[in-house]
C-alpha cells in the first residue's frame, strides 16, 4: 500500500521539463511543455486547414473548416447571448485547448489541468475578459454602480464575487482533472490490462470534454452577465411605442 501511495505521489507531483539557461536558471514545468504541443497541435491544424481558401468551388478541407467555425460560433453565441456573441472566438479557443489538454492522458502525458498554476492562469485570464467586458458594456462608472445593485447593502458580497469567481473556476477544473488522473492511477496499480482503456474512454476523453464544456459555459455565463446593460425609461419608452406602432 506504501508503495502505492509513493508511485502516486510520484505521478502527481509536477515536474520540471528542461531549466532555461538564464538569470539563475528558469525552470519549465511538464504541464507547460504539454501546453504547448498543445497549441502548436490547434496552431498547425489550424493552418492546413484554412490554406488555400478561395470564394469558389471550395475543396472538402475548406468545407470542414467552415462547419467547424460555423459549429463554434453557434455553439457560443447559444451561451453568450446577443450581447456578448463578439466574445466567442476566446470561447470557442478556450474550449478546444482545455478539451485536447484533458485528452493528453492518452498519450502518456499527464494533463496541463493537473498544474493548479495553469488553471489559475486560465481562470485569470477569464476573469480579466469578463470584467472586461463589462466596463466596455457600461462604462467604467456604470461598472461600479453594478457593485451595489439590487440594494447597497450587497456591495461587499458582490466585490468578494471578483475573487471568489476565478477561484471557482480554477478549483473546478483543477479538481475534476486531478480526480479523474487520481482514479485513473489507481485503477492501472490494480488491474494494469484492460480495465484502464475502458476507464480511460470515459476519464480521458468524455469528462475531459465535459469539463472544458464546464469551464467556458461558466465563463460565457459571467461574460452575459457582464455585459447586461439595464434599459433607462426613455428607451423603455421608445421600445414601447415602436411595438405599439407596428
Amino acid at each position: 500500500m506504501e508503495r502505492i501511495a509513493e508511485e502516486l505521489l510520484e505521478k502527481l507531483n509536477v515536474n520540471t521539463a528542461f531549466t532555461i539557461p538564464i538569470f539563475g536558471g528558469i525552470p519549465v514545468h511538464e504541464s507547460i511543455v504539454v501546453s504547448w504541443i498543445v497549441m502548436a497541435v490547434l496552431l498547425l491544424v489550424s493552418l492546413w486547414l484554412t490554406h488555400g481558401m478561395t470564394v469558389q468551388n471550395p475543396g472538402k478541407r475548406q468545407l470542414l473548416a467552415e462547419f467547424v467555425v460555423q459549429w463554434l460560433d453557434n455553439f457560443t453565441e447559444g451561451m453568450l447571448g446577443e450581447h456578448g456573441k463578439q466574445y466567442g472566438q476566446y470561447i470557442a479557443t478556450v474550449l478546444m485547448f482545455i478539451g485536447l489538454c484533458n485528452i493528453t492522458g492518452i498519450f502518456g502525458m499527464k494533463p496541463p489541468a493537473k498544474d493548479m498554476n495553469v488553471t489559475i492562469a486560465l481562470a485569470l485570464m477569464s476573469i480579466i475578459l469578463i470584467e472586461a467586458a463589462g466596463i466596455r458594456a457600461k462604462t467604467f462608472k456604470g461598472w461600479l454602480k453594478a457593485f451595489s445593485q439590487p440594494i447597497a447593502i450587497v456591495t461587499p458580497i458582490n466585490i468578494l464575487e471578483l475573487v471568489i469567481r476565478p477561484l471557482s473556476l480554477c478549483m473546478r477544473l483543477f479538481g475534476n482533472v486531478l480526480g479523474a488522473y487520481v482514479i485513473m492511477a489507481l485503477i492501472e496499480f490494480i488491474l494494469p490490462v484492460g480495465l484502464p482503456i475502458v476507464f480511460s474512454l470515459y476519464f480521458d476523453i468524455f469528462d475531459g470534454f465535459i469539463q472544458a464544456y464546464v469551464f467556458v459555459f461558466l465563463t460565457s455565463l459571467f461574460i452575459q452577465e457582464a455585459v447586461e446593460v439595464e434599459e433607462t425609461e426613455p428607451k423603455k419608452k421608445k421600445k414601447k411605442k415602436a411595438r405599439a406602432e407596428a
